[in-house]
């Protein structure tokens, strides 16, 4: 029993033998989670975009927010959703001795080369924000011109 070492042990040795971080990364890899669990608190929302002929529609995964929560901004092509929350409870009958609240904010920008400025349309639904981008019609770059 004497050679078990705990997991992640952090070594405040003086000597650093280079295969710390190493040994910590094998530990977290066959740590009970084989799945890698997502969560707004720790970590960015999950997107989608697609493209057709006439206009990009854009997908974010937003569980839990409220419509107030997110911005959406166009700026010289670059699409961002941003999203800030902050959850307090205000309850000042009771005395605590320790209260903890959470503030979390996330952004996720996108360049949308030929995005139109007006006629942009989003919504949330179930979680899921949908932006639908009109796309610039172009104009015809090059031309062949017949010689009389």
């Amino acid at each position: 029993m004497r050679g078990l070492v705990p997991f992640n042990k952090k070594n405040t040795n003086l000597i650093n033998t280079g295969f710390d971080d190493f040994y910590n990364m094998l530990d977290d890899f066959f740590s009970d989670g084989w799945l890698p669990r997502r969560s707004l608190e720790r970590d960015t929302f999950k997107i989608n975009v697609q493209k057709t002929d006439t206009e990009y529609l854009i997908e974010a995964e937003l569980p839990g927010v409220n419509k107030d929560e997110i911005n959406v901004d166009l700026n010289d092509g670059r699409l961002t959703i941003s999203v800030e929350r902050e959850e307090k409870i205000n309850e000042e009958e009771k005395n605590y001795i320790h209260r903890e609240s959470r503030y979390s904010s996330m952004s996720r920008s996108m360049y949308l080369a030929d995005a139109e400025t007006k006629g942009i349309k989003a919504k949330l639904e179930s979680g899921l924000l949908s932006v639908v981008v009109p796309r610039q019609v172009e104009a015809v770059k090059a031309e062949k011109i017949n010689i009389e």
